[in-house]
């Protein structure tokens, strides 16, 4: 098998072939800059991965896999601007460096140059890959949905928000892991609790980025901390310090989300201090914790022999101890 290093600098090859050289410049330079920038490449390593568990090879992986590459940053471009965000993996976004119609338009040329990859799928596999993604990407604009509602929503509970993340980040895991398999040839059982395997990293993934948003070190975490406590976005976190907290410290919190004007530095540290009064990091860790267990458990349903989870389980550790 590949290790995981070996799998990452294959993504990094096949990202630097893919042709955005087109007319007009102005269109495609979006595309090359926000795929230029890197990132984890998560969801096409989980791709090829799940593949080599069940073939040597993952050259019939290759396809899939950049389709979710490409389709995931075309998601960046959109909700960075929604979010109105300066910074993406330590670097301007691209609305921020054109504008918020070049980012709508490069992005949505983006999600079509998605599709025209996977469709070099090889025939056997198409289909079933293409219904896959389809409907995943479906779900995601779903996620993308509910997160924008529940700004202005006083009352999002924690179950409406687990199942928000679930389609706008876990989902594309999920995805990508069961595309990973469908091409590598795996049983329909393997595939389906790789499938799952995917969604509850997923999920402990995104609260991960919920707690590093407001813990991390804005050097190492790629993009300004608090911006989701600047937005009033209901997190994890967020839904649970106003479920926790005091009549008192609920009041402060409500009378943030009012102001209009307001110095973002001040408004950070004072959710940061209720959520530390609160106990709701401790909280967030747990659940993490408790999603990477479930996770784990599918992998151990797999019909493979334990060292083909190897790569799996390390890619597994570094998602739960991330510090980016």
């Amino acid at each position: 098998m590949l290790s995981f290093n070996e799998i990452l600098q294959r993504i990094e090859q096949e990202v630097s072939l893919l042709h955005f050289n087109c007319s007009p410049d102005s269109l495609y330079a979006p595309v090359k800059y926000i795929l230029s920038l890197g990132g984890k490449r998560i969801r096409p390593a989980l791709t090829l991965i799940a593949c080599n568990i069940y073939k040597d090879t993952i050259d019939d992986a290759i396809a899939p896999a950049l389709s979710l590459e490409v389709f995931h940053n075309f998601t960046l471009l959109h909700d960075d601007l929604m979010d109105q965000a300066d910074k993406r993996r330590n670097n301007p976004t691209v609305h921020k460096i054109w504008n918020a119609n070049t980012a709508i338009l490069s992005g949505d040329a983006m999600v079509i140059a998605s599709y025209k990859i996977i469709a070099g799928s090889k025939p056997e596999f198409l289909k079933e890959l293409i219904d896959l993604f389809t409907a995943t990407a479906l779900e995601i604009c779903g996620g993308q949905q509910y997160d924008m509602e529940f700004e202005s929503r006083p009352d999002v509970s924690e179950a409406e928000y687990l199942e928000m993340i679930r389609l706008k980040t876990a989902v594309l895991l999920a995805c990508g892991l069961k595309m990973g398999a469908i091409t590598g040839g795996a049983p329909a059982n393997d595939a389906a609790h790789l499938y799952q395997y995917g969604l509850n990293i997923g999920l402990s993934f995104q609260l991960k980025d919920d707690l590093l948003d407001v813990y991390g070190d804005p050097g190492t975490f790629g993009k300004n901390t608090g911006g989701d406590i600047i937005c009033n976005k209901k997190t994890f976190l967020l839904i649970n310090a106003l479920r926790k907290a005091t009549p008192g410290q609920q009041k402060k919190l409500r009378q943030w989300f009012a102001k209009k004007e307001f110095d973002p530095a001040e408004k950070i540290e004072a959710f940061r201090r209720i959520y530390n009064e609160s106990g709701v990091k401790e909280m967030t860790e747990a659940k993490i914790q408790d999603y990477y267990n479930k996770a784990l458990s599918h992998l151990a349903s797999l019909n493979v022999p334990e060292e083909k989870l190897s790569v799996l389980k390390e890619v597994s550790h570094i998602l739960l101890h991330r510090e980016s």
